[in-house]
């Protein structure tokens, strides 16, 4: 097995920013400890795309601090396991994560959803996982992250927009959902997205940021790819969508209530906080938490613009063949 640790060459430290790390380092385990390690740069590699440079180096396990909702969903369609929110020493955390001891804010959760078919999620059940499934992280390293566009956190623009990461998304020959003369080639865009009552929920031109991606293929919310997927370089267009086009419409039975015995670490949830469930299958989404009580707790699987309306400047910069 080889563990991947986001690295701060000059402190050994985690490196607190998935998306912008400049190095990882590698850590070959057998029988349970480590046999060796080294580091590697990223040669620039940045956001999803650093889940194709790992899965070429043959990792199966990322220990990291912050990521986004995309990233993590890139990780977990290339069968990368995620273990968030680890800081400190990068031998320490890898040592930590072998002995089960590495879990964020004390949360371990492996969440079995069963669909019923249409996509609605089913009965929610949680076990503990002692470790070997870390995927609770705290939505305020997310959002100082930003590595995702249309309100960062998961499901959609930046990330596969089905309502989980399918496993066998094929990141290095994706299929083609929205034909175009742009389909399948490496687009690089600005963009700004604003609410229909003028509020603005992301700017990739406020971080002076260009977001890059396959157009085409399904890794953005599917009116932004339609949109891009025809574009000329250096066209400026202003797209409305509706939620069909964006982040679906709000399911209500996405909103779920567990016992908190059901999710160990949940006492120390608050209201608006976000976690990671995974999923049986080894992937993971993103639910927020919207009510506490003594015994239960109350998480919302749905994306935070879910029945928005919503609009989007978008500015071509390059396009170039994947």
């Amino acid at each position: 097995m080889k563990i991947a640790v986001t690295y701060q060459q000059e402190t050994g430290e985690v490196f607190q920013h998935f998306g912008r790390t400049e190095a990882f380092k590698l850590y070959d385990i057998e029988d349970g400890k480590i046999k060796s390690s080294q580091v590697i740069s990223t040669d620039g590699t940045g956001h999803e795309a650093l889940a194709g440079f790992l899965a070429d180096h043959g990792v199966s396990v990322v220990v990291c601090g912050g990521l986004g909702g995309g990233m993590m969903n890139a990780l977990s369609a290339s069968g990368i396991e995620v273990c968030s929110g680890a800081s400190g020493n990068a031998d320490d955390a890898v040592e930590a994560y072998l002995a089960g001891k590495l879990v964020n804010a004390g949360v371990s959760c492996s969440h079995h959803d069963h669909e019923d078919g249409s996509g609605h999620h089913g009965e929610h059940a949680c076990e503990h996982s002692h470790g070997e499934h870390c995927r609770h992280h705290d939505k305020s390293a997310d959002e100082e992250d930003h590595e995702d566009c249309c309100g960062h956190h998961g499901k959609g623009c930046c990330g596969h927009h089905g309502e989980e990461e399918d496993s066998d998304f094929d990141y290095e020959h994706p299929p083609i959902v929205f034909p175009g003369k742009n389909a399948g080639k490496k687009v690089k865009t600005h963009y700004q997205g604003t609410l229909n009552d003028g509020t603005a929920f992301d700017s990739s031109y406020d971080r002076n940021e260009p977001l890059e991606f396959i157009a085409g293929v399904g890794m953005m919310i599917p009116g932004f790819d339609k949109a891009v997927v025809d574009m000329n370089v250096g066209d400026v267009v202003n797209i409305h969508l509706a939620p069909e086009d964006a982040y679906g419409e709000r399911d209500p039975e996405a909103v779920f209530t567990l016992e908190k015995s059901q999710l160990p670490g949940s006492e120390d949830l608050t209201i608006g906080q976000q976690i990671y469930l995974g999923t049986g299958m080894g992937q993971s989404f993103p639910v927020t938490v919207t009510a506490v009580d003594a015994a239960t707790i109350t998480l919302d699987a749905n994306h935070e613009l879910a029945g928005q309306e919503l609009n989007f400047k978008i500015e071509l910069l390059s396009v170039e063949e994947a």
